[in-house]
């Protein structure tokens, strides 16, 4: 019997499970159903356009004749209303009803709203889809001052296009460092001066108490709860995302801080699977549930879904992400979940080089690189043999160093 696969979302989750659900089954019905107005592109190069170093062109990875190709069925600017788990049938906006053999979640997220007076006035943005770095670089380009908020991975592209746009910045955080809960102050003093250089100047302990706008509903101003003032007639907002799970609240799909999945990243509802940033998946390698919008975290658990919804348990997700930033003239890398663990190493080597590991259990779970990435290669092959490491961080913090260099492998219990 020929199985009926519906997938909402069209990110890179879903998209490469679309691609791998046809190679596994190809006379199987494929619908691909998501609420953007064109397939799928790279996420990780929108930056690069908003800061007008790249064209649209090469951003675009998917187009229409894409999936027509591969006979599977693309409803763009279509929103899923409701998921019936028993009926096995999901509707759409328009009251088409799609029926399912089987079903992949990958709705991604949301950006998360400030809430504060004037947080939606014209010239404020968010910074998630194609159509945010379009409006953003049509914005930017005629802007004579910036205000940034958010101090995370998306903040910092937020900011490095004001400054790759010779836009003056004011970049607030709540904190007394960028990325406070992956970075030391030391640490982040390399990118806070990596800003200044940019005419993007650090802001700390502040935030956003309102904004100001004028007679038209411009932006003008940021006011922080200090009561400081700030120019601003171009405003970024990165404050996290909300995950678009509203279509399964009235469903028995199990949900927490995401739609959890285990590690084949089925839901516990059998026919029902999910995939990418909306997911809280049961992490192997951290040995507890975790959640990681990494694009290629994101890409492969796409693949594993397709793969397990086909043949269910063929496939786990094992897997350790990275998340990069080019935006400096030093390398800077993410990998595995630096902001989790009960112990941790640093070391600073120069003006541009430090890195740090976070630890939990005794072994590493993440950790961040600035200036020289070359260690990641160790670092994320001790995170997949779950080797107990923590008591040798002399060693782990070397500037160079080998695996040959660690004690005998010490394996954690299961």
């Amino acid at each position: 019997m020929t199985q009926s696969y519906v997938i909402i979302g069209d990110g890179v989750a879903g998209s490469s499970a679309a691609e791998t659900l046809r190679e596994e089954e190809p006379d199987a019905n494929i619908t691909v159903v998501t609420d953007e107005g064109e397939a799928l592109y790279n996420r990780i190069l929108i930056k690069e356009f908003a800061k007008g170093k790249l064209p649209e062109a090469p951003i675009s990875i998917h187009d229409e004749s894409w999936y027509a190709d591969r006979d599977i069925d693309l409803e763009l600017d279509t929103l899923v209303v409701d998921i019936d788990v028993d009926a096995h049938t999901i509707e759409t906006h328009e009251g088409d009803v799609h029926e399912w053999d089987k079903l992949l979640v990958a709705a991604g997220g949301t950006p998360t709203q400030l809430p504060v007076e004037n947080s939606d006035a014209d010239g404020v943005h968010h910074f998630w889809t194609f159509e945010d770095a379009r409006s953003i670089k049509s914005h930017i380009e005629q802007a004579d001052s910036s205000v940034v908020v958010g101090a995370g991975l998306l903040g910092i592209d937020l900011a490095a296009i004001t400054a790759a746009q010779d836009v003056e910045g004011k970049y607030l955080m709540r904190g007394n460092c960028w990325w406070r809960y992956a970075l030391s102050e030391q640490g982040a003093e390399i990118i806070h001066n990596a800003l200044r250089e940019r005419n993007v100047e650090p802001v700390f302990q502040s935030g956003v108490d309102r904004f100001e706008v004028n007679d038209s509903g411009r932006v003008t101003t940021a006011i922080d709860p200090n009561g400081d003032e700030y120019d601003a007639d171009f405003v970024g907002i990165a404050i996290g995302l909300d995950f678009n799970t509203e279509i399964i609240q009235d469903t028995p799909i199990e949900v927490d801080d995401g739609i959890v999945v285990d590690e084949y990243m089925q839901t516990n509802q059998q026919d029902v699977f999910a995939a990418g940033d909306i997911t809280e998946f049961e992490d192997l390698i951290l040995g507890e549930r975790g959640q990681n919008g990494a694009w290629g975290s994101a890409k492969e658990q796409g693949s594993i879904a397709a793969q397990n919804m086909v043949d269910y348990g063929s496939e786990p997700f094992e897997w350790v992400s990275s998340y990069s930033i080019t935006h400096f003239d030093f390398p800077f890398l993410s990998f595995g979940h630096p902001t989790l663990g009960d112990d941790e190493a640093e070391a600073k080597y120069s003006d541009s080089e430090w890195r740090r590991l976070a630890f939990k259990d005794g072994r590493i779970v993440g950790g961040v690189l600035i200036g020289d990435l070359s260690p990641q290669t160790k670092y994320k092959q001790l995170m997949r043999e779950r080797r107990r490491v923590a008591g040798q961080k002399d060693v782990l913090m070397q500037q160079t160093f080998e695996l040959d260099d660690l004690d005998a492998p010490e394996t954690a219990a299961e």
